[in-house]
């Protein structure tokens, strides 16, 4: 080859090596995605109690609805179980999996009046696969069997401070942990 056809040569390569790195910057450069509070909203749609869903920032809130007799008849347990019971879902690992952007979801749960009853929040990277599926089976025993085993409800409220940023309403609450 010429030395003109050489340097014009390295001159071509060198412009696409320039121009490869400047769009692999770009993609770097690039936010990962947060979903709009009625994408999120959709994550939760089969789950009952749920009022609102809104972005705070790149935190997922989501907020529950308690109903009165549950807090009555189960009261600090249920009080304590409740954000978890709605953190815990596929949904949440879906929309944490689906969106990188989400730094974390919180769960807020409120009885009548709107009084704050618990909230728990948990951080994106805080469960491994092997931890949402263990995540995943409290719940199911919770949800199957609560009723009738108390413990399980317990099993999964312990779970939840083992794993979140959690906060009681003392009215609830009585014993903070």
């Amino acid at each position: 080859m010429r030395p003109a056809v050489r340097s014009s040569a390295r001159a071509c390569a060198v412009a696409l090596v320039a121009a490869t790195l400047a769009s692999a910057c770009d993609l770097l450069r690039r936010e990962p995605p947060v979903p709009t509070a009625e994408q999120a909203a959709a994550y939760y749609h089969n789950a009952s109690g749920v009022i609102g869903v809104e972005l705070s920032g790149n935190i997922v809130e989501v907020r529950v609805r308690q109903p009165a007799n549950q807090l009555r008849r189960g009261g600090s347990l249920w009080a304590r179980v409740g954000p978890y019971i709605y953190l815990f879902t596929p949904g949440t690992r879906d929309l944490l999996e689906a969106y990188g952007g989400v730094a974390a979801v919180r769960v807020i749960t409120l009885a009548p009046g709107d009084v704050e009853v618990a909230r728990a929040t948990l951080m994106r990277d805080t469960l491994s696969d092997i931890l949402w599926r263990r995540s995943l089976n409290l719940l199911g025993h919770a949800l199957g069997e609560g009723t009738r085993r108390p413990s399980r409800l317990q099993d999964l409220a312990e779970w939840g401070e083992r794993h979140t940023e959690y906060r009681y309403n003392p009215t609830y609450v009585p014993e903070q942990r």
